[in-house]
């Protein structure tokens, strides 16, 4: 049959430059694929968080932590630190194939891409652990086309870099398993309180299930679809091989038992003076959040890592894990202002809120010390100075206003001086002494010792009804135990970049003095009575080894023990964040804390006495009269004075013939007055006799 001619023809020559052509295009593919592939190899990665992240260091030199935007905390592990249980569960779940894919697992992106289509939106995903990885170390959660090729390019060379096993490290050590909880190692201690190695089945079954949705899996908020999520993963390790069909069955039967929530603080070593430390380097260095996240700087603080623990312990000890009651502990050394220790609640997981700088507390009577310093400097008053405690209605603002206290319990002394005032928490002396001085001399001195909070110039600040922070608290009774000089606070000795080079550097101490030293030690002196017999501090007495001095504050909803030796000046709060009344049991806990706080911090520490300066004198005292003892008294007290403002007059109630005085009444004069001359060691043996 002849050819018909009128039949297209396929030239030859055209299929051959179809050919061509894709052959072109493959090989130029295959050579773009590989030049991609040599530079990302070539081309490093970002650096790890742990790398670029600031770190803060203690008085010691060692680093306590990192500083990061969210709080994070890791205790990263190496893999054969983690139960294989664990990993098994993970790759069940979430990467069945991470061993044999490059990083993406295209059939699994090809059932999600049609599962998406027929949902008609995303309804599923199909990361690798890799690229899971990729995106929590560089990139953020948001969907859009760009992060997603960063997310890809990442990943590649997150294959090319690093071993499988190197990937599956890292992505344990850093995905987040709720509650603050970033690793595994983390992970396991908070929900099980054990070591990531120690996990079982069942434990790791959960737990592998938690990063999913790490609210909405939580064992401690959502128990029942924890326990459901960990039965599917127990099926898949059945499907792929890893479990017995018997062993899901006894681990899912398996009743757990999980540590209570919030009950340690995460493994961040002084979670709340980092936080202190943060708001210092950004609000007052202006050191920018990026640069301390991400800068690699080197902040090196006044924190003293056994102090810390000491003030942690105390704490812990101290209070009732199982009630809302929070607390705070801050500790300044006098001398120099350095910030020692820092505890801003009860557990730093439930709340990150550090009450140690809450300008929102009212002190109660411990800001009576401060009152009185103002009173003994003006030297309008003295340790004998006299007020009838009793029932009073005071008259203020040109007796405009009227202002009724009571004391404690409605218990009234009488006669008293202020010792006796102090010892006793005397609400009453208190305000007497507060109207006759000026509640605005009182206001003035206050902001001289470092209390910054507004404070009302009426005669109820002398109760302490102005609110405070603890660290105010601590600064102000660091002037007192550092004879009348104020020290600045200080939390930041030095910050250098990643190369070393210094970004900052304190200035050294220049004190400031606010009263003269002599009204500052009479004080002193006056304070340490809060510790002896009939002291409200005397229940705790016992537990401290050395001299100090402090008082003691209860409103209706705060309970306070502030208080110094000569090497710390320390506040302790207690109290409720939601304007709750305090119960006394529970406002009596702060006491016990300064205590224990003080002996350990200070147990290599040998005890001192407080430094006599110039100025003071310490003479007998006949506590009935008031005056000068003569050797004819039967009691003496010897009491501390600013020089100048001590007795003159000689007691006269016990002369020749008081048979109190002269048993056999022979004694025909006055005798001389006793005084005593300070010196150390009359007054170490006054220390070690009381």
């Amino acid at each position: 049959m002849p050819r018909d001619s009128t039949a297209p023809k396929v030239p030859k020559r055209r299929l051959r430059r179809l050919f061509r052509l894709m052959l072109f295009s493959a090989l130029l593919f295959l050579a773009g694929a590989g030049v991609l592939l040599g530079f990302l190899y070539q081309k490093p990665l970002p650096p790890l968080g742990d790398d670029i992240r600031s770190r803060l260091l203690d008085s010691m030199g060692n680093v306590l932590t990192t500083f990061t935007t969210d709080g994070r905390s890791r205790d990263p592990v190496e893999l054969k630190q983690i139960s294989p249980l664990l990993i098994k569960a993970t790759l069940a779940v979430e990467d069945r194939k991470f061993y044999s894919h490059a990083g993406f697992d295209l059939k699994g992106m090809g059932r999600a891409v049609l599962a998406n289509l027929q949902a008609g939106g995303r309804t599923q995903g199909a990361s690798t652990l890799t690229q899971q990885l990729a995106r929590n170390l560089y990139l953020t959660h948001e969907k859009t086309w760009t992060r997603k090729s960063k997310e890809a390019l990442y990943t590649l060379q997150l294959e090319m870099k690093y071993s499988k096993d190197e990937i599956l490290n890292m992505y344990l050590n850093e995905i987040y398993y709720g509650h603050g909880a970033y690793g595994i190692e983390a992970a396991a201690q908070m929900y099980f309180g054990k070591p990531a190695a120690d996990l079982d089945l069942a434990e790791s079954a959960l737990l592998a299930g938690v990063p999913k949705g790490p609210t909405y899996y939580s064992p401690y908020t959502h128990l029942d679809s924890a326990v459901k999520r960990q039965g599917i993963i127990l099926a898949a390790m059945v499907d792929v091989g890893d479990i017995t069909e018997s062993q899901a069955e006894a681990a899912a039967m398996e009743k757990l038992t999980f540590k209570p929530q919030g009950q340690k603080d995460t493994t961040v070593a002084a979670p709340y003076f980092r936080d202190y430390v943060r708001s210092l380097v950004i609000d007052s260095l202006h050191i920018s959040s990026d640069e301390l996240d991400q800068g690699g700087l080197n902040v090196y603080t006044t924190l003293d890592p056994d102090m810390q623990r000491a003030a942690e312990e105390a704490v812990d000890q101290g209070m009732d894990h199982n009630s809302e009651l929070e607390t705070a502990l801050v500790s300044i050394d006098p001398r120099t202002g350095y910030v020692k220790a820092m505890v801003g609640g009860t557990n730093y997981r439930s709340s990150a809120f550090n009450h140690a700088l809450a300008t929102t507390r009212q002190p109660g009577s411990s800001f009576k010390p401060i009152m009185y310093l103002s009173a003994l400097s003006s030297k309008e008053m003295t340790g004998l100075s006299v007020f009838n405690s009793q029932p009073t209605l005071f008259h203020y603002d040109n007796n405009r206003k009227t202002y009724q206290p009571r004391n404690f319990g409605d218990k009234y002394l009488g006669e008293i001086n202020m010792k006796q005032a102090i010892a006793a928490s005397d609400n009453i002396y208190a305000v007497n002494t507060i109207m006759k001085i000026g509640a605005d001399k009182v206001a003035a001195m206050a902001a001289a010792m470092g209390i910054n909070s507004p404070l009302q110039s009426v005669p109820s600040l002398a109760l302490g009804t102005s609110p405070v922070s603890p660290l105010e608290m601590a600064s102000a009774f660091a002037v007192i135990g550092n004879g009348g000089v104020k020290q600045p606070v200080t939390a930041i000795l030095k910050i250098t970049d990643a190369g070393g080079h210094l970004l900052y550097e304190a200035p050294q101490p220049q004190g400031q003095s606010v009263v003269e030293p002599a009204a500052a030690y009479v004080l002193t002196r006056l304070m340490e009575g809060v510790f002896e017999s009939g002291g409200t501090g005397n229940r705790v007495a016992s537990m401290i080894k050395r001299p100090v001095a402090g008082k003691t504050g209860t409103t209706d909803t705060d309970g306070w023990m502030v208080g110094f030796t000569p090497e710390l000046s320390t506040a302790v709060w207690v109290g409720y964040d939601k304007g709750r009344d305090i119960a006394t049991a529970d406002g009596r806990r702060a006491a016990p804390i300064f205590a224990q706080f003080t002996e350990k911090a200070l147990e290599n520490v040998p005890p001192k006495i407080f430094p006599i300066p110039d100025g003071v004198v310490s003479v007998y005292i006949n506590p009935q009269s008031g005056k000068l003892a003569t050797a004819a008294c039967p009691e003496k007290e010897l009491t501390t004075f600013i020089s100048g403002t001590e007795p003159t007059e000689y007691c006269d109630q016990h002369a020749a013939g008081d048979s109190d005085a002269s048993p056999n009444g022979s004694n025909s004069e006055i005798a001389e007055p006793v005084k005593e001359e300070h010196s150390l060691w009359n007054d170490i043996k006054r220390w070690w006799m009381n």
